[in-house]
This record gives structure tokens, sequence and C-alpha cells, in this order.
């Protein structure tokens, strides 16, 4: 039987592990084979929380975080292997998105930043590695980000059908897809998990707000809440992408100084709102009415889910799963198909959504040779 056997590694903005997928692409619709998450060791995280913000020697600690990354993602592809039950030799690639440590595209010299060493993950693994998915697409003047939606297009469009795909990770972002292949669109619509997470891993220790029970133990601030819609980000048009840069517990706590008085459920709950009205504004104006498809871990957030199902009565709300892939795993499913593009010399960005004069080939291949 034919197969295309390709890994998809992904290490997300939300920094909660790496999820590893094992892919086989012989057929028009990918077939999930195996799939693991390994937990990041809290002495990386750590590191890599530190690295996310300005501050000193972060050349050097850079450098070794890049490699350790590296020896972590290849730990995660050897576990995923060993699980499946395919033989290594038969594995075409892995496609790895890496560990996003800035993302600034809109500077004069846009750039954009991942570390997970491509080649500690291939003498690791055996298997060649395909990585550095980004920086081609800001070589040709666009965002960078987000890639998924040529993935969104190829698997979810259905021709006449509006749809939206909505990943949600630490940071938000969209796909339109309008039923017509020329008019799809794709952006951030700012933050996702990331603050949440971040408010109940300071307040309570606790790595997330399992199916946002403490969200839902609060009531939102209304001043608080249109105080944060007031970024000027959400009032940008797209093509645009954004990150930890922007979205952070630094830039939180100064937002928060005039708002001290309240209680920290209740933040909570005012932060969980933040991100479903700033999704829901966004998929309004891109059509008032259509399907909704989640996937990413906000998806498994119950009260979150439901809190943006209220904002978007013209949408029929729904995770990714009833069109056959599972929402925990289509990010790490789409750069597994990053690969296989960029294998085949395929082009796999879309210039209407990131900003770039041209589609390209994506990434560099790194031989475990």
């Amino acid at each position: 039987m034919k197969t295309a056997y390709y890994i998809g590694l992904m290490s997300g903005t939300s920094m909660d592990g790496v999820d590893a997928v094992l892919v086989d692409f012989a057929d028009t619709q990918p077939r999930l084979i195996a799939s693991h998450s390994e937990m990041i060791p809290a002495h990386l995280l750590k590191g890599l929380q530190r690295l996310c913000q300005p501050g000193s020697d972060e050349i050097n600690r850079l450098g070794r975080l890049d490699r350790s990354v590296g020896q972590l993602f290849g730990t995660t592809v050897n576990r995923l292997i060993e699980m499946s039950g395919v033989a290594r030799e038969d594995i075409i690639a892995i496609g790895s998105h890496g560990q996003t440590v800035r993302h600034m595209p809109n500077l004069e010299m846009g750039f954009t930043l991942q570390i997970g060493d491509p080649n500690t993950i291939s003498v690791e693994t055996g298997i060649d590695v395909i990585a550095d998915f980004r920086r081609k697409d800001i070589a040709l003047g666009g965002q960078g980000a987000p890639l998924v939606p040529a993935f969104h297009q190829q698997i979810f469009a259905a021709a006449g059908r509006q749809r939206v795909i909505l990943n949600i990770g630490g940071i938000a972002n969209v796909t339109y897809l309008p039923g017509d292949s020329d008019q799809v669109l794709g952006f951030d619509t700012g933050p996702g998990n990331t603050l949440i997470d971040g408010w109940i891993q300071q307040v309570k220790n606790e790595p997330f707000d399992f199916d946002g029970q403490w969200a839902e133990s609060g009531k939102t601030d209304d001043g608080l809440l249109q105080h944060l819609l007031s970024h000027p980000y959400f009032a940008l048009d797209y093509p645009k992408s954004t990150g930890r840069e922007l979205f952070n517990q630094a830039w939180l706590e100064q937002q928060m100084a005039p708002y001290a008085n309240l209680d920290e459920e209740d933040i909570q709950s005012t932060l969980l709102d933040l991100t479903c009205h700033s999704i829901a504004n966004d998929i309004n104006k891109l059509s008032p009415q259509g399907e909704l498809f989640v996937c990413g871990g906000g998806a498994l957030n119950k009260t979150l889910m439901q809190r943006l199902t209220a904002l978007l009565p013209g949408y029929q709300v729904q995770t990714t799963s009833v069109l056959g892939i599972d929402a925990k795993w289509v990010e790490a499913i789409a750069f597994a198909w990053l690969a296989m593009r960029h294998h085949l010399g395929l082009p796999a960005n879309l210039p209407a959504v990131t900003g770039a004069s041209r589609p390209a080939v994506l990434g560099g291949r790194f031989s475990a040779k």
C-alpha cells in the first residue's frame, strides 16, 4: 500500500507543551496515524518565557535554549514513532514550526524568530527536518503568519459554503473560506489563551483554567473589558499578526493598574471575554453568518465556547472534529502538510492572507545524513 508519512511538530504561543503527529498524505484527506504531547519541563518553560521579553545576555540564552528545545522536539518525535508502529525509514520528513520567541513583522526591517534547532532534531531522530517556514514569507514582504490558512483552504473549504476556521492557541487566528478559493482571508485576531493562562498561573499557580470554571465563577468588568478592547491592534485591518511581544503579562499589569480593586476571578472572566469579543468582532466583520469550526486548546474550554457562541448568533459553532480532524491536532497536522508541500516543491503561503508579494515554497531542509 502506498504511503506518504510526515511528522508535524507544533509548540505554540501558549507554551503548554509540544504536539507531535504522524500523518499519511497518500490520499486526498490527511490520515492521522498517531499523536503525542510532551510537556515542556519547568526549567525550560521558565527560560522560554524569560526569553520572550527583552533582557540581558539574550544571545547566549537563546543559543542554549535553541539546542534544548531541539532536543525536546527530538525526544517528542522518538516517543511518537515508538507508539506508532511505523518504521522510521518510512517517514519522509518532519515539519517543525519551532518555538516563537520574537515576531516583529511590522518593523522597518521586519523579522520573526523561532527556535528549536532543526539540526539537533534531525540528529536526534535520524529523519530529515523541514523548518523555518515563516521567514521566506517575511522576505517577500508578508507577515510570516498565519500560515495555516493554506492548509485550512485545502482541507476544510467547501464550494458555496461560508466557513470560518478559528484556531485558539496562545494567540487566536481565523481563516475565512467564503466558498471561492480566490477570496480566502486569514489573520490573528489577538489573544487566545495567553492572557487567561498567564493570569491563572500567576494567581493560582495552575497551568490553565480547566473548562473556564474560574472565569465562570467571576463577573466581567465592562470598564476593564472596553479598556482592553481599545488596544490599537484590534482596529487594524488585515493582513495582521501578533504574539507575546504585544499581549503579555507586563502589558496586562499596566492596563489593570486603574482596576486594582477587582476580584481575581472577575479579572479572569474579563480576560476570557476579551478573547471572545475580539474574535467575534472580527468574524462578524467578515460575514454576519456562516459556519464556524474551532480548533486548538480553546476549543476544549467549555465557558469560552459558550460565550463565543452567544456573540455569534448568525453562526453554527462546532469544532473541526465534525469535519474529520480532531480539534486538538489541527495545527500540528498543518505543519506536517507544510513539510509535504516543501518536499514536493509546492507553494504553501497565501499572499492575500500574509501580504507577501507572491506564493512561495516555504522552509528549509535539514538532512539527517
